[in-house]
């Protein structure tokens, strides 16, 4: 195992753009502006490379299962030879980063009123980004 440099991750959530078209307050006084929601989380810690083998094979094992698992006929690492399965592991780096500190943001509209909101859930909802209409529906109240 080597340890690494402080590092910071980020992992992105939904995100969408939201139209003005959407705001109820655009037929009212017309004072809006397209916008940008997301959701995002940091991640700070400092990695570890681990090179145990075992430690390697049970991750490829666990996020194959994880993936695989609603499929009709789910595949496996064991459904290819070993030694195929042993050569594509050398390419893979083993890491681990300790979570020393998180942080996320975002914007769902939660400053919008209530009409606005509503008007931006149903617009994402109809351009298919329903992913994001949730998080407007989930976090648009007091967020």
């Amino acid at each position: 195992m080597r340890d690494g440099s402080p590092t910071l991750v980020i992992f992105q959530g939904p995100q969408a753009y939201i139209s003005p078209s959407w705001y109820a307050t655009k037929r009212e006084h017309g004072k809006v502006v397209p916008t940008w929601n997301y959701v995002i989380v940091q991640v700070r810690g400092t990695p570890m490379v681990i090179e145990d083998r075992d430690w390697l094979r049970n991750q490829i094992d666990e996020l194959t299962s994880i993936h695989e698992c609603g499929r009709a006929e789910p595949w496996s690492p064991d459904d290819a030879p070993a030694d195929f399965i042993a050569g594509q592991m050398k390419g893979i780096v083993g890491l681990e980063i300790p979570i020393e500190r998180i942080e996320g943001k975002w914007k769902a509209s939660q400053n919008q009123p209530e009409p606005n909101r509503i008007g931006v859930e149903r617009g994402l909802r109809a351009d298919g980004r329903v992913d994001m209409a949730d998080e407007v529906a989930a976090r648009g109240k007091g967020s």
